[in-house]
Protein backbone atom coordinates (compact mmCIF):
# COMPACT_ATOMS: atom_id res chain seq x y z
CA UNK A 1 0.00 0.00 0.00
CA UNK A 2 1.66 3.63 -0.81
CA UNK A 3 1.39 6.01 1.78
CA UNK A 4 -0.58 8.58 -0.34
CA UNK A 5 -2.03 8.75 -3.47
CA UNK A 6 -1.99 12.35 -5.57
CA UNK A 7 -4.83 13.65 -7.74
CA UNK A 8 -3.36 16.55 -10.20
CA UNK A 9 -5.64 19.52 -10.71
CA UNK A 10 -4.93 22.51 -12.89
CA UNK A 11 -6.20 24.98 -10.69
CA UNK A 12 -5.17 26.58 -7.40
CA UNK A 13 -6.82 25.13 -4.71
CA UNK A 14 -5.11 21.79 -3.52
CA UNK A 15 -7.73 19.09 -1.01
CA UNK A 16 -5.80 17.69 2.07
CA UNK A 17 -7.29 14.70 2.81
CA UNK A 18 -5.02 13.19 5.85
CA UNK A 19 -7.65 11.08 8.12
CA UNK A 20 -9.66 9.19 5.10
CA UNK A 21 -7.63 6.08 4.90
CA UNK A 22 -8.23 2.93 6.51
CA UNK A 23 -5.12 0.69 5.85
CA UNK A 24 -3.43 -0.61 9.04
CA UNK A 25 -0.55 -2.88 8.09
CA UNK A 26 -1.21 -6.63 10.07
CA UNK A 27 2.23 -6.16 11.99
CA UNK A 28 0.40 -3.14 13.88
CA UNK A 29 -3.43 -4.26 13.41
CA UNK A 30 -2.59 -7.49 15.02
CA UNK A 31 -1.99 -5.41 18.37
CA UNK A 32 -5.11 -3.42 18.28
CA UNK A 33 -7.49 -4.45 20.51
CA UNK A 34 -11.77 -4.75 19.57
CA UNK A 35 -11.86 -0.97 20.40
CA UNK A 36 -9.10 0.12 18.09
CA UNK A 37 -10.14 -2.69 14.99
CA UNK A 38 -13.65 -0.48 14.85
CA UNK A 39 -11.43 2.44 13.31
CA UNK A 40 -13.95 4.55 14.27
CA UNK A 41 -11.99 7.63 14.28
CA UNK A 42 -11.87 8.11 10.44
CA UNK A 43 -12.79 10.76 9.00
CA UNK A 44 -15.50 8.18 6.85
CA UNK A 45 -15.89 9.03 3.00
CA UNK A 46 -14.03 12.47 3.23
CA UNK A 47 -12.24 11.59 0.08
CA UNK A 48 -15.86 10.88 -1.41
CA UNK A 49 -17.74 13.56 -0.61
CA UNK A 50 -15.33 16.11 -2.06
CA UNK A 51 -14.39 13.77 -4.88
CA UNK A 52 -16.22 16.16 -8.41
CA UNK A 53 -16.81 19.27 -6.51
CA UNK A 54 -14.20 21.51 -8.27
CA UNK A 55 -12.77 20.32 -11.38
CA UNK A 56 -9.54 22.00 -10.88
CA UNK A 57 -8.46 21.03 -7.77
CA UNK A 58 -5.91 18.67 -6.45
CA UNK A 59 -5.84 16.32 -3.59
CA UNK A 60 -3.55 14.60 -1.61
CA UNK A 61 -4.76 11.67 0.43
CA UNK A 62 -3.12 10.01 2.96
CA UNK A 63 -4.42 5.84 2.35
CA UNK A 64 -3.28 5.08 5.99
CA UNK A 65 -5.30 5.18 9.08
CA UNK A 66 -4.31 7.60 11.96
CA UNK A 67 -3.97 4.80 14.38
CA UNK A 68 -0.79 3.93 12.28
CA UNK A 69 0.43 7.53 12.83
CA UNK A 70 -1.53 10.70 12.64
CA UNK A 71 -0.73 12.96 9.20
CA UNK A 72 -2.88 16.28 10.74
CA UNK A 73 -0.25 16.37 14.19
CA UNK A 74 3.09 18.01 14.35
CA UNK A 75 6.10 15.03 13.82
CA UNK A 76 7.70 16.37 17.28
CA UNK A 77 4.94 15.52 19.64
CA UNK A 78 3.73 19.17 20.38
CA UNK A 79 -0.26 19.21 21.53
CA UNK A 80 -2.28 21.41 19.47
CA UNK A 81 -4.45 22.06 21.73
CA UNK A 82 -2.14 22.47 25.27
CA UNK A 83 -4.41 21.72 27.87
CA UNK A 84 -7.48 20.16 26.10
CA UNK A 85 -8.25 16.47 25.58
CA UNK A 86 -7.02 15.50 22.20
CA UNK A 87 -4.94 12.31 20.39
CA UNK A 88 -1.31 12.39 20.07
CA UNK A 89 1.04 11.87 16.82
CA UNK A 90 0.77 8.06 17.60
CA UNK A 91 -2.80 7.53 18.97
CA UNK A 92 -2.93 4.90 21.84
CA UNK A 93 -6.71 5.79 22.95
CA UNK A 94 -9.56 6.68 20.45
CA UNK A 95 -11.51 9.88 20.44
CA UNK A 96 -13.39 8.65 23.52
CA UNK A 97 -10.05 8.00 25.73
CA UNK A 98 -10.46 4.54 25.14
CA UNK A 99 -6.99 2.19 25.04
CA UNK A 100 -6.62 1.00 21.20
CA UNK A 101 -3.82 -1.11 21.77
CA UNK A 102 -3.97 -4.60 24.15
CA UNK A 103 -1.95 -4.13 26.92
CA UNK A 104 1.52 -3.52 26.46
CA UNK A 105 1.43 -3.69 22.52
CA UNK A 106 1.47 0.15 22.33
CA UNK A 107 4.18 1.71 20.45
CA UNK A 108 7.17 3.15 21.77
CA UNK A 109 9.53 5.56 20.65
CA UNK A 110 11.77 3.99 18.12
CA UNK A 111 8.57 2.28 16.83
CA UNK A 112 6.84 5.65 16.41
CA UNK A 113 9.72 7.76 14.71
CA UNK A 114 9.74 4.69 11.87
CA UNK A 115 6.11 4.89 11.47
CA UNK A 116 6.78 8.82 11.18
CA UNK A 117 9.19 8.55 8.20
CA UNK A 118 7.52 5.53 6.52
CA UNK A 119 3.86 7.12 6.44
CA UNK A 120 3.98 10.92 7.86
CA UNK A 121 6.65 12.12 6.12
CA UNK A 122 6.02 10.76 2.58
CA UNK A 123 2.38 12.56 2.89
CA UNK A 124 3.64 15.57 4.09
CA UNK A 125 6.53 15.58 1.26
CA UNK A 126 3.70 14.70 -1.58
CA UNK A 127 1.28 17.71 0.02
CA UNK A 128 4.56 20.28 0.25
CA UNK A 129 5.72 19.23 -3.48
CA UNK A 130 1.53 19.79 -4.62
CA UNK A 131 1.24 23.08 -3.21
CA UNK A 132 4.69 24.40 -4.57
CA UNK A 133 3.29 22.87 -7.95
CA UNK A 134 0.27 24.95 -7.31
CA UNK A 135 1.56 28.09 -6.51
CA UNK A 136 4.31 28.21 -9.44
CA UNK A 137 1.49 28.17 -11.53
CA UNK A 138 -0.95 30.43 -9.73
CA UNK A 139 1.07 32.97 -8.07
CA UNK A 140 -1.11 31.18 -5.15
CA UNK A 141 -1.60 27.90 -3.40
CA UNK A 142 -4.89 27.28 -1.37
CA UNK A 143 -4.91 24.39 0.71
CA UNK A 144 -8.23 23.44 1.69
CA UNK A 145 -7.77 20.15 4.72
CA UNK A 146 -10.54 18.05 4.54
CA UNK A 147 -12.11 16.71 8.05
CA UNK A 148 -14.81 15.28 9.49
CA UNK A 149 -15.84 13.59 12.85
CA UNK A 150 -18.38 12.60 15.41
CA UNK A 151 -20.97 15.05 16.07
CA UNK A 152 -21.00 14.32 19.70
CA UNK A 153 -17.39 13.44 21.72
CA UNK A 154 -17.82 13.98 25.07
CA UNK A 155 -13.67 13.65 25.71
CA UNK A 156 -13.41 16.49 23.35
CA UNK A 157 -15.49 18.41 23.70
CA UNK A 158 -19.04 19.11 25.78
CA UNK A 159 -22.18 18.95 23.87
CA UNK A 160 -23.05 18.24 19.99
CA UNK A 161 -20.43 19.99 17.76
CA UNK A 162 -21.76 22.39 14.89
CA UNK A 163 -21.97 21.08 11.22
CA UNK A 164 -19.46 23.28 9.39
CA UNK A 165 -16.39 24.17 11.64
CA UNK A 166 -13.73 26.21 10.10
CA UNK A 167 -10.11 26.53 11.32
CA UNK A 168 -7.45 29.42 10.62
CA UNK A 169 -5.65 29.32 13.64
CA UNK A 170 -7.61 32.73 14.68
CA UNK A 171 -7.20 34.21 11.29
CA UNK A 172 -3.37 33.55 11.10
CA UNK A 173 -3.28 30.89 8.17
CA UNK A 174 -5.08 32.45 5.09
CA UNK A 175 -5.92 35.65 3.71
CA UNK A 176 -9.03 37.60 5.87
CA UNK A 177 -10.83 37.27 2.12
CA UNK A 178 -10.50 33.64 2.05
CA UNK A 179 -11.90 33.20 6.19
CA UNK A 180 -14.39 35.61 4.88
CA UNK A 181 -15.79 33.94 2.20
CA UNK A 182 -15.75 30.67 3.66
CA UNK A 183 -17.88 31.23 6.84
CA UNK A 184 -20.02 34.05 4.84
CA UNK A 185 -21.11 30.89 2.90
CA UNK A 186 -21.42 28.25 6.08
CA UNK A 187 -23.63 30.88 7.79
CA UNK A 188 -25.76 31.03 5.23
CA UNK A 189 -26.53 27.47 4.53
CA UNK A 190 -29.55 26.61 5.56
CA UNK A 191 -30.58 23.96 7.97
CA UNK A 192 -27.05 23.61 9.00
CA UNK A 193 -24.72 25.12 12.17
CA UNK A 194 -21.69 26.73 12.01
CA UNK A 195 -18.66 28.37 13.94
CA UNK A 196 -15.21 29.70 13.17
CA UNK A 197 -12.39 28.61 15.15
CA UNK A 198 -14.38 27.02 17.55
CA UNK A 199 -13.22 23.81 19.28
CA UNK A 200 -10.93 23.10 15.77
CA UNK A 201 -9.16 25.67 14.97
CA UNK A 202 -6.86 24.00 11.98
CA UNK A 203 -4.48 20.93 12.63
CA UNK A 204 -0.62 20.81 12.00
CA UNK A 205 -1.51 21.25 8.29
CA UNK A 206 -3.35 24.36 8.48
CA UNK A 207 -1.01 25.48 10.35
CA UNK A 208 2.45 24.62 9.19
CA UNK A 209 1.46 25.36 5.67
CA UNK A 210 -0.26 28.62 6.19
CA UNK A 211 2.12 31.14 4.91
CA UNK A 212 -0.14 34.03 3.48
CA UNK A 213 2.80 36.42 3.24
CA UNK A 214 4.38 33.79 1.07
CA UNK A 215 1.37 32.60 -1.20
CA UNK A 216 0.61 29.48 0.70
CA UNK A 217 -3.17 29.73 2.30
CA UNK A 218 -4.71 27.06 4.46
CA UNK A 219 -8.01 26.96 5.94
CA UNK A 220 -9.31 23.76 7.76
CA UNK A 221 -13.19 22.35 7.58
CA UNK A 222 -14.09 20.05 10.42
CA UNK A 223 -17.62 18.42 9.05
CA UNK A 224 -19.81 16.54 11.75
CA UNK A 225 -20.67 13.30 10.35
CA UNK A 226 -24.48 13.46 10.70
CA UNK A 227 -24.19 15.98 7.88
CA UNK A 228 -23.32 12.85 5.43
CA UNK A 229 -23.40 9.61 6.94
CA UNK A 230 -26.54 7.17 7.75
CA UNK A 231 -24.97 6.52 10.94
CA UNK A 232 -22.31 7.59 12.98
CA UNK A 233 -21.26 4.33 14.43
CA UNK A 234 -20.49 0.83 12.10
CA UNK A 235 -20.72 0.58 9.59
CA UNK A 236 -20.21 4.26 9.20
CA UNK A 237 -22.20 4.27 5.98
CA UNK A 238 -22.61 7.41 3.22
CA UNK A 239 -25.83 8.68 2.95
CA UNK A 240 -26.13 9.87 -1.09
CA UNK A 241 -29.16 12.14 -0.15
CA UNK A 242 -27.53 13.83 2.99
CA UNK A 243 -24.25 13.63 1.22
CA UNK A 244 -25.73 15.54 -1.69
CA UNK A 245 -27.33 18.10 -0.16
CA UNK A 246 -24.21 18.84 1.49
CA UNK A 247 -21.92 19.02 -1.36
CA UNK A 248 -24.11 21.59 -2.94
CA UNK A 249 -22.59 24.31 -0.05
CA UNK A 250 -19.28 22.56 0.13
CA UNK A 251 -18.96 23.12 -4.18
CA UNK A 252 -20.19 26.85 -3.34
CA UNK A 253 -17.34 27.20 -0.84
CA UNK A 254 -14.61 25.71 -2.81
CA UNK A 255 -15.72 27.66 -6.30
CA UNK A 256 -15.65 30.82 -4.14
CA UNK A 257 -11.49 29.90 -2.96
CA UNK A 258 -10.83 29.07 -6.85
CA UNK A 259 -12.21 32.69 -7.59
CA UNK A 260 -10.52 35.10 -5.01
CA UNK A 261 -6.98 33.17 -6.11
CA UNK A 262 -6.29 36.01 -8.90
CA UNK A 263 -6.94 38.50 -6.05
CA UNK A 264 -4.39 37.16 -3.47
CA UNK A 265 -1.23 37.80 -5.93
Amino acid sequence: MQPVEVFKGDGPVVLGVPHAGTFVPEAIRTRLNDTGLKLADTDWHVDRLYTGLLPGASMVKANFHRYVIDANRDPEGVSLYPGQNTTTLCPVTDFDGRPIYHTGEEPETDEIEARRLAWHAPYHTALAAELDRVRARHGVAILYDCHSIRSVVPYLFEGPLPDFNTGTNNGTTCAPEIEAAVVSRTNAAEGYSSVLNGRFKGGWTTRHYGRPSEGFHAIQMELAQKTHLATEDTPFAYDEAKAERLRVHLQDILSALEALAPKLI
